[in-house]
């Protein structure tokens, strides 16, 4: 694997998988706003994706767009062959952990193939690059803390933890990294590796817990918690999330992992009761009671993580990285944005099955 310095170098083409999903828009959005990069995005459009978080950046003439899948290997190939990317970040996954337990198959076709064909279609491009264009080229696989497993009720996770997979959806995705750290290892590609605690913000999916919190008070329904509600989750505003993204393939060294947390370390049910507080303010119920008084306590998922927290000591000495949006603002801000986005969502709503429980395993 290449070892050494960060190039630290502004990206100036870079190719986005799964740019039109909640982290990788954001991403496109931060690198379009601030940044002189030609972005190109390639994205399937599946269920979770959102085209309307694009919207600001689509008539840009640095932005382009390609429907399809990176398990298609004659797409990909041909897109990275025309566009020439200096960086490919590959956010293409799918992401729901009660999905992946209902319906492993697409987890294992996007977080596992996808990523092979990705790999190997940007190892030829590397392959065909000379100086100073092949010591700048990075591949950087986004991933999450989920794959590090389940944490007791104390200590962190960071770069040297070791894998332990406990779900379809955080085995898959960690198949696709180690695929990406070998194809380092023996083929000398430059890759990055970044791993991130539960990300919230603006066009979140509505079946995730916060924005299912936010729509289901706003409908007056139950506020569903899993089990005790006593699982831990660390919570990172997805503005902070893709600035450390792109501290990491602008300034990261090849072969190097870094991980990203929000230092807000909540239980479920308390992350709830914020949400409610929050709402209580901005979108009173009409009978004038606490928005807390819906919250249920429903079946457990089945194979649940009890804790987990992240230790960004790495990102904050080598990448000059920390986040910058404080929890109770984010979630506040984030209320916020569903209730001014409410086209955004209802279409949403009334188009897809997007609040159903899932990830009973046939309980």
């Amino acid at each position: 694997m290449i070892r050494g310095k960060g190039a630290g170098l502004a990206a100036s083409r870079i190719l986005i998988a799964g740019g039109a999903g909640f982290i990788g828009s954001a991403l496109t959005r931060e690198m379009m706003a601030n940044s002189d990069a030609r972005v190109l995005v390639i994205d399937s459009l599946t269920y979770a994706t959102s085209p309307a978080a694009l919207g600001a950046v689509r008539a840009d003439p640095r932005f382009a767009f390609v429907q399809g899948g990176i398990s298609d290997a004659a797409l990909v190939r041909s897109t990275i062959e025309g566009f020439a990317p200096d960086v490919i970040i590959n956010l293409a996954a799918e992401s729901h952990v009660d999905r992946s337990i209902d319906g492993p198959g697409p987890f294992v076709d996007s977080n596992i193939v996808g990523v092979f064909v990705l790999l190997q279609a940007a190892l030829d491009h590397w392959r065909g690059l000379t100086g100073m264009a092949a010591e700048a080229f990075r591949f950087h696989q986004v991933s999450t803390d989920e794959v590090f497993g389940s944490l007791g009720p104390t200590g962190a996770f960071d770069e040297t933890t070791r894998y332990d997979p406990r779900s379809p959806y955080s085995a898959t995705k960690a198949a696709g990294d180690h695929l990406v750290r070998a194809w380092g290892h023996t083929y000398g590609l430059p890759v990055l590796v970044t791993n991130c605690s539960n990300n919230y913000g603006p066009f979140q999916f509505p079946e995730k817990l916060i924005p299912l919190t936010i729509l289901r008070a706003l409908g007056g329904q139950s506020l569903p918690v899993y089990g005790d509600g006593l699982h831990v989750r660390d919570w990172l505003h997805v503005d902070d999330h893709v600035r450390g993204l792109r501290a990491a393939f602008e300034q990261g060294t090849p072969g190097e992992t870094y991980v990203f947390g929000g230092g807000a370390e909540r239980t479920n049910v308390d992350l709830v009761r914020t949400i409610c507080a929050a709402l209580d303010d901005l979108a009173p119920r009409p009978d004038g009671r606490p928005h807390a008084e819906a919250i249920t306590h429903v079946e457990d998922r089945p194979g649940h993580d009890r804790r987990y927290a992240v230790d960004p000591s790495k990102a904050r000495a080598e990448l000059n990285w920390s986040p910058q949006v404080g929890f109770e603002q984010g979630i506040r801000e984030t209320v916020a944005w569903y209730l001014e986005r409410r086209d955004w969502w209802q279409a949403i709503l009334a188009d897809r099955d997007a609040v159903a429980r899932r990830g009973l395993a046939g309980g």
